[in-house]
Formats: structure tokens, C-alpha cells, sequence
């Protein structure tokens, strides 16, 4: 059986009533292929321009080596200066990512270049929205966004494969316990599914994201992403309902608190507990036929 990966809806352009019918209140995951042509950054951003407006700031850099169990979650691998990067992401292919970086900060300009889509719903969060650099072959690895926002993701400058899981199959893709991660064990590529038997059957959505192209991913829903290319996103955030809003500020305080003192208390036997939790809920999922 393995993975069942079903192609997401794609549309041109969408109207506001047939955005919040099939998408927003069923939350379902959609591709809006003209939204982002209709802003100035369709035409101006690239890995150039990025680069010549924002500059030389040093900025954190992410790996896809297994996290250190007593570090926080989200403790960068090294540092380099954007620029540098840059040039590196265009010159070859590494597995270095920028991760949730602010260059708009930096760059205030990048402001007028872009629109959040207010005409299809209300709630958008940043005056800084974040954006995400990686370099050919980069992987993001399997999780959800602790702060449980809908997320309007646009590409820029490349490709990039995205698979994409209801939040209902959390358990069967291990997430790890008091985290917003899967079990790093694992290739979801390439899921071996003798080792790790829950993934089978496990259903999703997959997607394939080009310049301008933009993912509308709704509150809690997992995902994997690939850089094909060199390239570069930007998401636009927007709260869901105050139920959901409760669940993130949980996440963000109260779970994330707990789960960094137990890290720097317990480092690896309580990361060697997680990792066995998650094998353990996956099993009773799978099992029992979870999700129904």
C-alpha cells in the first residue's frame, strides 16, 4: 500500500466564497497559481535582488542532522553572512536552510513588494512576515507549525516538492511527544515501512510549488519540503478560530517551556523516551485503525 500521496487541488485565481466553502472551512490545502503574479515581487524577486537589498547581515543556518537532544528546538547549526549564502545556494547544491529569518527587517523596502490576500480572508498576523532560504537537495523535515496559523506559503525562484498530512495522522507519523516534529528515523521520501509499519496507509497530499506559485496550507497541517532548486518562500501567516488560538499559545508556552527545561535537565534519556513514546502511540494508531 505504502504512502497514499493524492495531488492538491491547483487553481488560476479564486473568489472569496469558493476559497472559504472548499478550503478554508473544511481545511483543505490548495495551490493559487495567480495570487503572487499580481504583486510586484513576482517580477523582482530573486536570489539577486534578495542578496543586493538585504546584504551582508549574518544570519543562522539549519542542517538536517539529527537535533541535539539537550538544545532547544530550532538551535541553528552554524552562521554566515546572507550574502555569502546567497552565493552559495546559487553555486551549489548543500543542505544548509535559512530558517524563519526576517529580512524584511533588514530590508524594509520588500514591504511594498508583496500583498497579504486579505480579499479572501481576514486574521493576517506579521508586519514582518518570515521566509525560508535553501539550497538544491535541502530538506525541511516533517512537522507542523506550533503556532497552529493558516499559512499562505509563496515560492520564488525554483522548485519546490511539498507533502502535506492532516494533522488527524499525527500519531501515525511518530510525532515525537511535546513537540511539533516527527521522529527523525525516518525518510518520508522514502519511508521504510518493515522499520516503521504505521506509515502505511498513511494518507496525504503532495505538491510541486514554481515561481509565484502559492500554498495555502491550513491550521495544523504537516509538512515536508525539498528544495529542487536554490530558491526561496515567504509565508504569510493568519489566525484561525480563538479555540485554535488557545492550542497554540499552549504550544508556544507552556509545552515549549516544559520540553526545554526536561532537555536540559535529562538531554538524552529524555529524548531516548520520546523517540520510544512516538513508536509506541504509532503502533496502538496503527493497531486500532487510527485515524477513523
Amino acid at each position: 500500500m505504502g504512502l497514499i500521496l493524492n495531488p492538491i487541488d491547483v487553481v488560476e485565481d479564486i473568489t472569496q466564497e469558493e476559497f472559504v466553502i472548499k478550503y478554508l472551512k473544511p481545511r483543505k490545502p490548495v495551490v493559487i497559481r495567480n495570487m503572487a503574479r499580481k504583486w510586484p515581487a513576482y517580477e523582482k524577486w530573486n536570489l539577486d535582488y534578495m542578496k543586493e537589498v538585504v546584504g551582508d547581515v549574518e544570519v543562522p543556518l539549519y542542517d538536517s542532522s539529527k537535533a541535539d537532544p539537550a538544545a532547544p528546538i530550532n538551535a541553528s547549526a552554524a552562521k554566515m553572512k546572507f550574502g555569502d549564502y546567497i552565493d552559495l545556494i546559487k553555486e551549489k547544491p548543500t543542505d544548509l536552510r535559512i530558517f524563519l529569518f526576517d529580512p524584511i527587517v533588514h530590508a524594509p523596502k520588500l514591504l511594498q513588494d508583496y500583498i497579504a490576500p486579505k480579499e479572501l480572508m481576514g486574521g493576517f498576523l506579521d508586519k514582518y512576515p518570515n521566509m525560508f532560504f535553501g539550497g538544491k537537495g535541502s530538506v525541511t523535515f516533517l512537522h507542523f507549525d506550533i503556532d497552529m496559523a493558516h499559512i499562505f506559503h509563496t515560492h520564488f525562484g525554483g522548485r519546490k516538492h511539498i507533502m502535506l498530512f492532516d494533522y488527524k495522522w499525527k500519531d501515525r507519523l511518530y510525532q515525537i511527544p511535546y513537540a511539533t516534529y516527527a521522529l527523525e528515523d525516518y525518510d518520508i521520501e522514502n519511508p521504510d515501512f518493515e522499520k516503521f509499519p504505521a506509515l502505511n496507509g498513511v494518507e496525504g497530499i503532495e505538491c510541486f510549488l514554481e515561481h509565484g506559485d502559492t500554498l495555502f496550507m491550513p491550521t495544523g497541517w504537516w509538512h515536508w519540503m525539498k528544495y529542487v532548486d536554490g530558491s526561496f518562500s515567504i509565508s504569510l501567516r493568519a489566525w484561525d478560530k480563538w479555540k485554535v488560538k488557545a492550542h497554540s499559545l499552549w504550544n508556544l508556552t507552556v509545552q515549549r517551556s516544559f520540553d526545554n527545561f526536561m532537555k536540559k535537565r535529562f538531554k538524552k534519556k529524555y529524548m531516548e523516551w520520546k523517540e520510544r513514546k512516538a513508536i509506541s502511540r504509532a503502533n496502538v494508531a496503527l493497531k486500532k485503525g487510527l485515524p477513523k
